[in-house]
């Protein structure tokens, strides 16, 4: 026998209430991605780096970030929080494999890790994703900056990236080859 239900109109998401008393409770899943421009070889020419206002309304330096809803794959979680810090026409090439590059934690105090958000204990899934499309930044993203691995690394573009992020910027530049272990 089936059932009529109402429609959820926002499946996947919780309260902001129940949000903040799960936050509280157990770490939350995130996909980040970081955006590369690659030649004709599939090296990497240009690294993405969004600009942001903070809660607190300074400017800082992000990745692609975002939470994997309930019930969502992983690809459609890339591809979700791709369009919406960098627009529609990004036409970002994911991954073949959800396998992540690395798998970055954040602990809601400083000083415990080198990434943090005072939010939450979070568990982000690290993806290097080319993007051969026209970039628009949506949402929170003010801008997106594209830079040479090279800028990228100086420490002025690390130091100023929120949560710590530079310290994964500079892992994924690593694993990337970009950079001198």
């Amino acid at each position: 026998m089936s059932s009529v239900r109402t429609p959820d109109p926002n499946p996947g998401w919780l309260s902001e209430f129940a949000l903040e008393e799960t936050r509280g409770r157990v770490p939350i899943l995130y996909v980040e991605a970081v955006p590369v421009r690659v030649d004709s070889f599939g090296r990497v020419e240009h690294v993405g780096v969004l600009l942001r206002a903070s809660s607190t309304g300074s400017m800082t330096r992000t990745l692609v970030s975002g939470r994997v809803m309930h019930g969502e794959s992983l690809r459609g979680a890339l591809l979700r929080n791709l369009e919406k810090d960098l627009g529609p026409t990004a036409f970002p090439l994911l991954p073949l494999s959800t396998t992540p590059i690395t798998v970055a934690e954040y602990f809601p105090l400083p000083g415990i890790a080198p990434l943090h958000d005072q939010r939450q204990h979070a568990v982000a899934l690290v993806y290097v994703v080319p993007v051969t499309g026209e970039c628009a930044p949506r949402q929170d993203a003010l801008e997106l900056t594209w830079l040479t691995p090279e800028e990228a690394a100086m420490p002025e573009v690390l130091d100023d990236m929120e949560g710590g992020r530079g310290h994964l910027l500079r892992q994924v530049l690593t694993h990337l080859g970009t950079l001198p272990a």
